[in-house]
């Protein structure tokens, strides 16, 4: 998966948007867009009753047959590694084979532990949605996206101050 001190990553998440990504990960630059088959997207948290700073669920992959995710291959330092990691601290990492223009590409990928239904707030549901129209996901995806019930959250969101100040 390493090569030349570059690994492959693909986001499905809030790291679809470059700007989000690239808060902890600067290396991190765009490759391609990607499809995982046979799995799906879903929201939640790690655990019941769990407070994160997205004020909702989020995303994660589970294995469906004859499903698919799209998202983006990012190319990455391995430097990066232990932020991606940290970043990504209730996941596990996993490899996966990712359908590219270019061909298949193993990537890592990361999937919820302890993974309990929650639905998103409209803040992640709002980067999700940028992220994916920033790097040309099909429009049938990115209109599944924009159908993705929220919770309705109207605070504040401090991760979304974050990336709103880089965007600007």
């Amino acid at each position: 998966m390493s090569r030349n001190g570059y690994f492959m990553y693909f986001a499905f998440g809030s790291n679809l948007l470059k700007e989000r990504l690239q808060l902890k990960n600067p290396s991190a630059t765009f490759f391609s867009t990607g499809r995982l088959k046979d799995y799906v997207l879903r929201f939640g948290l790690w655990g019941e009753r769990v407070q994160c700073r997205w004020n909702g669920g989020v995303a994660t992959i589970e294995e469906s047959k004859e499903a698919e995710v799209w998202g983006v291959v990012w190319k990455l330092s391995e430097d990066n590694l232990d932020s991606l990691d940290k970043q990504e601290e209730v996941y596990s990492p996993l490899e996966v084979t990712v359908e590219t223009e270019s061909g298949l590409l193993i990537c890592r990928t990361y999937q919820m532990n302890n993974f309990s239904d929650c639905l998103p707030s409209p803040q992640y549901k709002q980067v999700l949605c940028l992220g994916a129209q920033q790097n040309g996901l099909p429009i049938q995806y990115i209109k599944k996206l924009q159908d993705v019930e929220t919770n309705n959250y109207s605070g504040p969101s401090s991760i979304m101050d974050e990336i709103k100040l880089v965007m600007n």
